[in-house]
């Protein structure tokens, strides 16, 4: 298994993933490197642009706390101000945006084996928890992962510019206990959210698109090989427990793919069978389940 921290300023992730006629030329686990490659260079080149107002204004709301426990009122009566004065042209916004990204983070984790050895696991993992052996049997759940996780943070522009308010009228009022409270309270409510994207998916995207190509070129035997590489990665996500919301279904999808077989195996060629393949898991994968963490 690989675990690498490739961002921390990252807010969206591209769900393509495609390759050009000349990757034909690839073995099936280079096709599948190059898929996972290309959907971290994806998530890292398609980042939201995090909103610089919104973090001048957490840090000026950290320093009028922090003026506070010196029971400089004035200072922070002044950084409050300035605080709300960062988020002016975007709270005056006719369609302002109710979330403002301050950072944000992509995570990979791939998962090597075959579908057979996620089901061997899972015998295990039963055969832990049947005898009480929770840790053990987490750590190797921990290990049924194949994924790039883009997680967001942000902040609610619903509730943060009327702390900030709240706590200046505290102020005004001389209740700096109560001023300090909400100004806490501020800096510690965020929006997390978390969009998991399968590599088994984005590799299956890719090997289906060399083998339409090898089809395209009348290389049968190897058209073959790349779409059975890709059903068995659809194999991998589907017991990984990867679900979408899309009205297409793995099912749908094994069904797509022993269509293209037949024809492929045939004498008409595939090219249309190939397209509603693509379209299909195009819309599985645009739909995929996302976890939203608070």
């Amino acid at each position: 298994m690989k675990n690498v921290l490739l961002s921390t300023l990252l807010a969206s992730l591209l769900l393509g993933s495609g390759l050009s006629a000349n990757s034909a030329i690839k073995s099936v686990k280079e096709v599948s490197k190059s898929a996972v490659a290309k959907g971290t260079q994806d998530a890292l080149a398609n980042q939201k642009k995090l909103i610089v107002e919104a973090i001048n204004s957490l840090k000026y709301t950290n320093s009028a706390l922090v003026a506070l426990s010196k029971n400089d009122t004035k200072s922070a009566q002044a950084d409050i101000e300035k605080a709300l004065g960062k988020l002016e042209v975007i709270l005056s916004a006719k369609d302002a945006p109710k979330f403002l990204p301050i950072d944000s983070q992509v995570q990979m984790v791939e998962y090597a084996g075959s579908s057979k050895e996620i089901k061997a696991t899972l015998e295990s993992v039963k055969d832990l928890l049947k005898h009480n052996k929770v840790q053990v049997a987490r750590t190797l759940l921990n290990t049924l992962q194949s994924e790039i996780d883009v997680t967001v943070v942000s902040l609610p522009l619903v509730t943060y510019p009327d702390a900030l308010k709240l706590a200046a009228k505290y102020l005004h009022d001389n209740k700096i206990e109560k001023a300090k409270s909400v100004l806490a309270v501020a800096l510690s409510t965020f929006d997390k959210t978390t969009t998991v994207i399968p590599l088994p998916l984005l590799k299956a995207t890719d090997l289906i698109n060399v083998s339409a190509s090898l089809s395209k070129n009348g290389k049968k035997a190897e058209a073959l090989k790349y779409l059975k590489a890709a059903e068995d990665q659809l194999d991998v996500a589907e017991t990984l427990g990867y679900v979408s919301h899309s009205s297409t279904t793995y099912k749908a999808l094994h069904t797509a793919i022993q269509k293209v077989r037949k024809e492929i195996k045939g004498k008409n060629k595939a090219e249309k069978l190939f397209d509603e393949l693509k379209n299909e898991l195009k819309d599985f994968k645009a739909k995929i389940f996302s976890e939203k963490t608070k």
